[in-house]
């Protein structure tokens, strides 16, 4: 099954627009709130058309999903019960349901440990909605939670930028071809890295 390349392809789309920096900030607050789509298959080709603009254009996406991640962490704390249906009816439930009671878990322990599940949590290519929400049913303190997002979320957006100004169109080409493998790997490596993380914290 074709997960990232047809949304990557789409973005190519959206990246010729105007007001796409807008478009841009507007994808990675949604994204962290509800929106299916990452930020970076929109921020790639933004880079490649103005490798000097890269990093300017992250830091749109960064301070955007920081936002949204606020106004999920909020919605999670707040909403939760009411939107369950809805999230039910999206699919997203039982994924948030079983970070919930990982967060809750761990942040029992010491909300810096949250900390750091949630930082490799940022930085995975995993819907970011998934964290933030979870994060705020559990009550993550928000000083870790915000730290975390921005490094996690960070790393993202300003390697990609790098690795395009560096690279220029070629890195673009091997984005493009090799971006649907590379999605699914990374997926599972994060997966493992969790669930390490996981079972590390309980035999602590």
């Amino acid at each position: 099954m074709k997960l990232f390349a047809p949304m990557y392809a789409r973005a190519i789309a959206w990246a010729q627009l105007k007001r796409a920096p807008a478009v841009l900030g507007g994808l990675s607050f949604a994204e962290a709130i509800f929106f299916p789509i990452m930020p970076e298959i929109m921020l790639a080709p933004m880079c490649l058309a103005q490798p000097k603009r890269g990093f300017r254009f992250a830091g749109i996406s960064l301070l955007c999903s920081l936002l949204g991640a606020v106004v999920g962490y909020l919605l999670g704390h707040y909403a939760y019960e009411w939107v369950r249906p809805a999230l039910d009816s999206l699919g997203w439930l039982e994924r948030i349901d079983a970070e919930v009671v990982r967060l809750r878990e761990i942040t029992a322990q010491s909300p810096w440990k949250a900390f750091w599940l949630l930082v490799i949590g940022g930085f995975a290519p995993i819907p970011m909605k998934v964290f933030t929400w979870a994060s705020g049913v559990v009550g993550v303190p928000m000083l870790p939670f915000l730290l975390s997002m921005a490094i996690g979320r960070g790393k993202r957006v300003y390697l990609l930028a790098l690795a395009i100004r560096l690279g220029g169109e070629r890195a673009e080409r091997a984005l493009q071809r090799w971006v649907e493998p590379i999605g699914w790997v990374a997926l599972a490596l994060i997966a493992g890295i969790v669930v390490w993380f996981l079972l590390r914290g309980h035999a602590a």
